[in-house]
């Protein structure tokens, strides 16, 4: 837990969530939503936004194969401060065929960058490659167990020379001498 702040007031807050479903035929849907509340009026061009009223309510799903290859993608926005906002959907599209993992943000901003998309869908997007790892069980595994997960080396506790995966992973613990 944080430590006590100084007094302050509330002035924004931003809910994001993510949730995975293994579907029947095999794939899976990774699906993502925003919402952004003022805690006082705000007023856009479209219209004044009480407080507690989410100004932005998108949703986004993303479906895709055990390779993590995007089959199928789709965004609504439930809520939204610009009578415009809505035309930042369609390039969606773009990135069916994308994969999620090493390029993926890159691939990202090829189809969503700028005034092409959404900064916001481009974040729930950004952030959905985390909750497609967790989701997709076997994902990230060779099934004869000769190359590591692919997690490995990708953060502190995964460290290939770290106390994790000496007792999870023993076979792929890689012992570097210290200050190497």
């Amino acid at each position: 837990m944080l430590s006590a702040p100084q007094p302050r007031s509330p002035l924004h807050t931003r809910e994001i969530t993510f949730q995975g479903y293994a579907r029947e035929d095999g794939l899976w849907d990774i699906e993502g939503h925003l919402k952004d509340f003022k805690s006082d009026p705000f007023t856009t061009s479209a219209k004044t936004w009480q407080p507690g009223e989410a100004f932005h309510d998108m949703w986004i799903r993303v479906t895709v194969d055990r390779d993590l290859v995007v089959k199928a993608i789709e965004a609504v926005m439930d809520g939204h401060p610009h009578a415009e906002c809505p035309a930042a959907v369609p390039p969606l599209e773009g990135l069916i065929g994308a994969q999620i993992g090493k390029g993926w943000r890159k691939s990202i901003e090829t189809h969503l960058g700028g005034i092409k998309g959404c900064t916001h869908l481009r974040e729930l997007l950004n952030s959905l490659a985390t909750a497609a790892f967790q989701s997709i069980p076997g994902a990230f595994f060779d099934p004869a167990g000769e190359k590591p997960p692919k997690y490995l080396g990708t953060c502190k506790s995964w460290d290939f020379d770290g106390p994790v995966v000496m007792r999870v992973y023993p076979q792929f613990y890689q012992w570097k001498k210290p200050g190497a």
